[in-house]
């Protein structure tokens, strides 16, 4: 069977994400929703997604294929469900559609509203849907613990440092090639995973649940509290709670990050920090894209979203409940507006634009220093995100 993953109006919810990827490529727990799918059908997954995504993400079509709503997290009995599936059969929960087969010739006129055939499939079983900015870290508790179950199984974890204190040893795994080191690990209210060549350096308090994944380092005497997740090759310092980094992010410093999600290829400069709770203790608003205004989250507790190649510079003080966008240089004192557009360079005083062959040129370079390359297909979306998000930039 081949399996395509798709994006419903979900997207629309989660940009910036997903402006650079599509919405299964969302790290949440320690794996990207993608990976999870993966993991579960034991298999490769494809993409339905926009035009200029589609040759980083592409679509393969086989004469049978099943279509997987992105935005779904997999469990057991979906996956048994899916399984049963006949050919235009749904599975749906609610008016949600998790899942469909279909034929190749049926899948570019794919419309979710346009269902017809065999009747649906109800779930009997209670999925778990990624559908808002916020969801990613309020979710990452329960995501962590059941990808921690996917990937451990099985499996020995690698004998820890006699060095480190460690606090409910069986909630914690260590992949090959990790370093932990003159570290307290607290693991009595939530698993520890360290990824594949992790560090965790001297003088370190970790307090799971904790993902931190393959490659990633937390620096030395940094306090990080629980619910939260350090993506692939990170380099994190400082105190940190209840948040998620993708991946290949930088917040090697001081400063406070709390109930956040940080992009890719994201730097954050010394002493940056983000207020997650307002004075007034009243819900935190947020902007969204598709209403193109600020909704209410109902949350007390809601930091920064910052999108994939953004940054700060040294001293940054991010406001309670900030998006921003992608590709933008926030620098300068004081507390910085609430919505950052893709795009932007400045802060409190006032914001220009970041034009597209500069910021093409800083991504090469800071591409490089991972060695990775900044190939034409991340510039073509780079460029093509640029092009999407003028209109938010027309007041400059």
């Amino acid at each position: 069977m081949n399996y395509i993953l798709f994006g419903d109006q979900t997207r629309n919810n989660l940009l910036p994400f997903t402006f650079t990827r599509p919405v299964p490529d969302i790290r949440v727990g320690i794996l990207t929703i993608r990976e999870k799918w993966e993991q579960y059908l034991n298999a490769k997954t494809f993409s339905l997604t926009e035009d200029y995504l589609s040759s980083k993400y592409p679509l393969v079509k086989e004469s049978d294929n099943i279509l997987i709503n992105g935005s779904i997290l997999p469990n057991k009995q979906i996956i048994k469900e899916i399984g049963k599936l006949k050919p235009n059969q749904t599975l749906v929960v609610g008016e949600t559609i998790i899942a469909l087969r279909l034929k190749a010739k049926d899948i570019d006129s794919f419309d979710l509203d346009l269902i017809e055939g065999v009747s649906p499939m109800i779930t009997s079983s209670e999925p778990v849907k990624i559908s808002n900015l916020w969801d990613i870290f309020i979710l990452n508790k329960k995501a962590i613990h059941d990808d921690y179950e996917l990937l451990t199984r099985k499996k020995r974890s690698k004998k820890i440092s006699s060095s480190n204190r460690i606090v409910q040893k069986r909630n914690v795994f260590v992949e090959k090639g990790a370093k932990v080191e003159n570290s307290i690990i607290d693991a009595s209210e939530g698993v520890v995973y360290i990824g594949k060549d992790a560090h965790i350096m001297n003088g370190s308090i970790v307090r799971g649940p904790i993902a931190l994944c393959d490659g990633a380092i937390i620096k030395m005497g940094a306090k990080i509290y629980g619910n939260t997740t350090i993506g692939p090759y990170c380099k994190v310092g400082g105190e940190v709670t209840d948040t998620v980094f993708f991946g290949y992010s930088n917040k090697v410093h001081d400063g406070f990050v709390g109930h956040s999600v940080i992009g890719e290829w994201c730097n954050l400069g010394a002493n940056t920090t983000t207020s997650n709770l307002k004075n007034n203790y009243e819900p935190v608003k947020l902007w969204n894209y598709f209403e193109n205004s600020f909704v209410n989250t109902g949350l007390q507790f809601c930091g920064t979203f910052m999108g994939d190649h953004s940054k700060c510079g040294i001293n940054t003080m991010f406001n309670t409940g900030t998006v921003v966008g992608v590709n933008a240089n926030v620098f300068g004192t004081g507390f910085m507006r609430n919505f950052i557009p893709s795009f932007s360079w400045g802060g409190q005083s006032g914001f220009s634009v970041f034009e597209i062959e500069k910021a093409v040129k800083i991504a090469k370079t800071v591409f490089q220093r991972r060695g990775k390359e900044f190939d034409e297909q991340e510039e073509s979306i780079l460029r093509s995100v640029y092009d999407k998000t003028f209109s938010y930039r027309k007041a400059y």
